[in-house]
């Protein structure tokens, strides 16, 4: 029996360019790109050079301080470049890809009734530990921690997000393999939340609590979850694990081998082809959207909130299951701040009447419609923050590196993209989500 959470504060945003909900496969890449900037702190090690051959599942780079979390390569093929930025800072290991895939063989495994050291030994080893995150901090989880709890959320809220339970319903099976791997990495609960769309597919999921989410973005953020359910503490760790990583996870133990596919929405009002492709982690976007994609057209890997700008014929985050195009934001309305003169644009603060059309679907630019400003609107963040914290406080308090006040304010149960819609909504035009970031970095620094 599920236990259900109502979140009340909030906003969803209806945007057109929704995914059709049909799976194809994807066209193979012929290269695929492990991104470290994707897994914030860590700092890469390189374990092969360029030229090498890889089996999908070899180790490519370990993390520097915590050598246990292995990154491993998606496809088989040759380790092609090693891309550099300032500092010779790594950002992108670029693998070109056989026809088809030969897998490194980790051996098949019972979680269900393997010893937990096994368990553990077989996701780091095979690249899976990537897909699990901490919190607080949200970075790659430290596997010398012992979390209080897990958390996965099959929860769709953010805007044009692929649908979770869509994408699960034929991957049910490999889900339980992966829940009882999972249960083996805490003494506590694995917590599941899930939506109307992803109840019926996860409903008799074995081995944790279900908790039946309702409510507007950001409902299906795990952060969120996470606060209503078991809130983090100073010196307390909980793990995150994406619903959509769960099956990767419980193929690992059923077939032996490391299998990164998922299915990621092409969603967006300048999308052309909408729906759902398979794809392996760090394909080409180009193998999506094709190579011809106008200047005007905003190419995002992730949802508009929180997701990155990538270029086309670029590659997608190893964290997103959506890649979205909507128009760039580069042309300026004449006596904009006219309340009646713009109805087609979505305003959360009534500066346009489309607050009238509460279900009208909206085609967003990236137009800020101003910049950043001196002024601050009591009240207008927590319209959109459900958690029990004060959001304009902590913001100043991250601003200030004032450490005692973001531990007083719950700077430990939050994430970047919890601050997603105060980013959208806030009159200030200030970058939350970055200085959340700033804040947590800060946070890891100095308290650890």
């Amino acid at each position: 029996m599920s236990k259900d959470i109502r979140i009340k504060r909030g906003l969803t945003l209806r945007l057109k360019g929704e995914a059709e909900k049909q799976i194809v496969e994807a066209p193979r890449s012929k290269t695929y790109a492990i991104k470290p900037p994707d897994f914030h702190s860590v700092v890469p090690k390189m374990v092969l050079k360029e030229g090498a051959k890889v089996l999908a599942g070899d180790e490519i780079f370990f993390s520097k301080y915590t050598e246990e979390v292995r990154f491993t390569s998606p496809v088989s093929g040759t380790l092609k470049e090693i891309k550099r930025a300032e500092k010779r800072r790594i950002v992108e290991v670029i693998i070109e890809a056989d026809t088809t895939d030969s897998y490194k063989d980790f051996g098949k495994l019972n979680a269900a009734t393997a010893p937990a050291e096994a368990v553990k030994e077989k996701i780091l080893a095979s690249g899976c530990g990537a897909f699990i995150m901490q919190r607080p901090y949200d970075i790659v989880a430290d596997p010398k921690d012992t979390p209080k709890a897990i958390f996965i959320s099959a929860v769709t809220t953010a805007p044009l997000a692929a649908d979770l339970g869509f994408v699960l319903k034929d991957k049910v099976k490999a889900f339980q393999e992966g829940i009882y791997a999972l249960q083996k990495l805490t003494p506590g609960k694995v917590h599941l939340s899930v939506d109307d769309s992803s109840y019926p597919v996860l409903k008799d999921i074995q081995g944790v609590e279900l908790h039946k989410v309702s409510g507007p973005h950001p409902a299906g953020n795990v952060g969120v979850q996470i606060h209503k359910i078991d809130p983090v503490n100073a010196g307390e760790r909980v793990w995150v694990v994406g619903a959509d990583h769960v099956p990767v996870i419980g193929n690992l133990f059923l077939t032996g081998y490391f299998q990164p596919k998922k299915a990621i929405a092409l969603a967006g009002s300048e999308a052309k082809d909408r729906k759902y492709y398979n794809v392996i982690i760090g394909a080409n976007s180009a193998d999506l959207i094709g190579n011809q994609v106008p200047d005007d057209v905003r190419i995002i890997s992730g949802d508009v909130l929180t997701g990155d700008q990538i270029s086309n014929n670029h590659y997608l985050g190893f964290y997103h299951n959506t890649l979205t195009l909507i128009p760039e934001g580069n042309n300026y309305r004449m006596f904009g701040w006219l309340p009646f003169t713009y109805n087609n644009i979505h305003s959360n603060s009534k500066t346009s009447l489309s607050w009238l059309f509460p279900n009208r679907k909206y085609e967003p630019t990236t137009n800020l419609h101003g910049e950043e400003r001196a002024l601050v609107v009591t009240g207008e963040m927590e319209e959109v923050f459900p958690m029990d914290i004060y959001p304009m406080q902590l913001l100043k308090a991250c601003m200030a590196g004032d450490i005692e006040k973001m531990e007083n304010l719950g700077i430990y149960e939050v994430a970047p993209e919890d601050f997603a819609l105060i980013d959208y909504v806030n009159t200030s035009k200030i970058e939350a989500q970055e200085i959340i970031r700033l804040g947590l970095d800060l946070m890891i620094t100095e308290v650890g």
